[in-house]
């Protein structure tokens, strides 16, 4: 897309490097205290259907194929054949931890800096084990200071490296802004192509479980105007692993938003090597009556209601769009074409946010197939109430996603 820079000189660069140019397991040191201390999270095991199960024993059914659509190439992706072998059931923070260490197993310039990443193994125990077997230089910890790690980061990737920046709560890298709009997102073009950007920046978002005002941020909105920009969200154990190898490998720079209720699901996903299409949205379920948007923790809001709505006699098309900058308008397209009625469901602020951006790009592009107009559901513009009630009544529900589709459809 446009908006994505490919560099040319420095990618090359960079690809030439060999693959044994340093092993950080000779440097490894003896564990010390963390610069920060939290609490370890307690995880209730959600499967990606919606049911709930205490029992962590990975033996469960076969998870059901995603069915998507290319957008940015038209090459054969390796998740058409991901389920040739029966897997193995993970949950979602275990599959990014996954597809994390398979990628610094397989490229030594990949490495890992936050707060609590290293033999704490981060808040929501995404890089457990790492520093252990990596060592400290490839997975390093931090002090509490966002703008200074994040900063480091991208200069590391300046040099060669290809680094994952955690930020323990998305909220916090706000502090860390200047670098991620004016160094993270400009520099391959400020720099007239001499410099690629390959990082990753993920972090847990979202609104959780009464974190508060402060820890229930959603930064989809602050960070899309950023040229240069790519942005991905996860939302199941199988998209969450091939989004973040596919981030790890772009030579650009990938924000990868996480949601912090959505570690504890559960899947079965494949055991041979496979990635996701950065630019690419996922038809969830297909539908004919009415095309419904959404992403991240609000596709299982969707997803609840759709079987309200089924029941009332609607058929909605259900769209994961995952890509957050660029829009795969290709898949989207080809919905609206064929239900001629939009809904878009997100837990961002309504005020700029992805809804907002997303009902613009489809009345630009798709406005003469509408039959009526766009409906965009999305959090209150207010700070998220500690008060578990109040949190509740900030956040999108299913019983006004199927009033939403009912005047939709009238």
């Amino acid at each position: 897309m446009a908006a994505i820079f490919q560099g040319v000189g420095a990618a090359a660069a960079l690809s030439s490097l060999p693959s044994n140019s340093f092993d950080s397991k000779n440097f490894l040191f003896s564990p010390r205290r963390s610069f920060s201390v939290r609490k370890a999270p307690s995880f209730v095991v959600v499967r990606s259907d919606g049911t709930m199960n205490l029992d962590l024993n990975p033996k469960c059914r076969r998870a059901q194929q995603f069915i998507a659509n290319a957008v940015a190439t038209k090459e054969d992706s390796s998740a058409a054949s991901s389920f040739s072998k029966p897997g193995n059931e993970l949950l979602l923070f275990e599959a990014l931890r996954e597809g994390l260490e398979e990628e610094m197993e397989r490229d030594p310039r990949v490495c890992v800096m936050g707060e609590d990443v290293g033999h704490y193994g981060g808040s929501y125990k995404v890089t457990k084990g790492l520093a252990t077997k990596f060592g400290d230089l490839r997975v390093l910890d931090t002090p509490i200071a966002e703008n200074s790690f994040t900063g480091m980061g991208i200069g590391a990737a300046m040099t060669g490296l290809r680094p994952v920046v955690e930020g323990m709560n998305m909220g916090f890298l706000l502090l860390a802004f200047n670098q991620i709009s004016n160094n993270c997102g400009m520099l391959h073009y400020t720099s007239g192509g001499q410099f690629t950007i390959p990082i990753v920046i993920r972090g847990p978002g979202g609104v959780g479980r009464q974190l508060g005002a402060e820890h229930s941020q959603r930064l989809e909105s602050y960070f899309q105007s950023i040229p240069g920009i790519q942005m991905v969200a996860c939302s199941t154990p199988y998209n969450a692993k091939g989004l973040m190898k596919a981030a790890i490998r772009s030579e650009n720079p990938v924000i990868l938003f996480e949601h912090v209720l959505l570690y504890n699901l559960k899947e079965r996903i494949p055991d041979e090597d496979y990635i996701c299409n950065l630019e690419e949205a996922e038809v969830v379920r297909p539908g004919e009556h009415v095309t419904i948007l959404t992403y991240s923790r609000m596709r299982y809001h969707v997803m609840q209601a759709a079987k309200t709505l089924v029941n009332k006699g609607y058929d909605p098309e259900v769209i994961d769009i995952r890509s957050l900058k660029p829009f795969d308008l290709y898949t989207i397209g080809n919905s609206v074409k064929k239900t001629h009625r939009v809904l878009i469901v997100e837990e961002c602020m309504r005020t700029g946010g992805i809804g907002a951006s997303l009902t613009a790009a489809i009345t630009e592009n798709f406005h003469d197939y509408l039959d009526a107009p766009i409906i965009c559901l999305s959090s209150q513009d207010v700070p998220t109430p500690y008060a578990g009630t109040l949190e509740e009544w900030t956040v999108v529900q299913p019983a006004q996603i199927v009033a939403a589709v009912e005047q939709l459809c009238q």
